[in-house]
């Protein structure tokens, strides 16, 4: 496995947004990440495709209930305006979502998802892995190879720096920074020990890591995946 062969996913935070849209959250998230995204207990979230084929869409829908039958949170998949969430399948422009909440911010009709890579075509597991990994950045979870509780991963920062930037990912520097290598207090986050069989954890290739430490693809929620949401959402 390489990133080479593999498409990674990238989180949106605060400062991806608009910078007019900074300016008027800077009074309530001051850098309490994950704190800051949580939904509210008993939430609606009103989700909207903006384009599809309607049978990808269903596929969608199916994996995003394994998250939705876990909390105490509602997807509610509706076409109608407003909406907190809106999903887009724009090839080529990767795989991404915004953090929780954070989606609330960004102005109609411009997407907080994206399903870059997926098709009709794609398999039932690269559907289900690609949603639920999204999904959980919709619920507030950032990506699993952050948390350092545990030692954390020991990265040979120049082979990644060297494989991300290439094909299929092409990533620049800051994005590379951002997505592999950002790291986040304890106070700013609700964490446990690292779990590297997480959905919200990347691929991690031996040669990426100084002491050859590698993690496969995972498809499905971990155990600690499902308690960790649940008891984020107390359900």
């Amino acid at each position: 496995m390489s990133a080479n062969e593999t498409h990674y996913c990238s989180c949106l935070t605060f400062e991806d947004l608009d910078p007019a849209v900074q300016k008027v959250l800077n009074s309530q998230v001051r850098g309490v990440l994950l704190k800051s995204a949580k939904w509210p207990d008993r939430s609606v979230i009103r989700i909207r495709f903006l384009d599809g084929d309607p049978a990808l869409q269903q596929r969608v829908r199916k994996a995003a209930n394994e998250w939705d039958k876990l909390v105490n949170l509602t997807f509610s998949f509706d076409q109608r305006r407003p909406s907190d969430a809106r999903i887009a399948f724009q090839q080529g422009k990767g795989s991404w979502s915004y953090l929780g909440t954070m989606c609330k911010s960004i102005p109609e009709p411009q997407p907080t998802m994206n399903f870059g890579w997926l098709t009709n075509e794609s398999s039932d597991e690269e559907v289900r892995s690609v949603v639920l990994h999204e999904f959980g950045h919709l619920l507030g979870l950032t990506h699993e190879h952050f948390n350092v509780k545990g030692g954390g991963i020991e990265w040979n920062r120049d082979a990644v720096i060297r494989d991300l930037s290439g094909p299929p990912n092409n990533w620049d520097a800051d994005t590379i920074e951002h997505n592999m290598f950002q790291k986040f207090r304890d106070a700013e986050i609700y964490n446990t020990v690292m779990d590297r069989e997480s959905i919200m954890m990347y691929p991690i290739p031996a040669a990426w890591t100084l002491n050859g430490m590698s993690i496969g693809f995972n498809s499905v929620l971990s155990e600690q995946d499902k308690k960790f949401v649940q008891t984020m959402y107390h359900n």
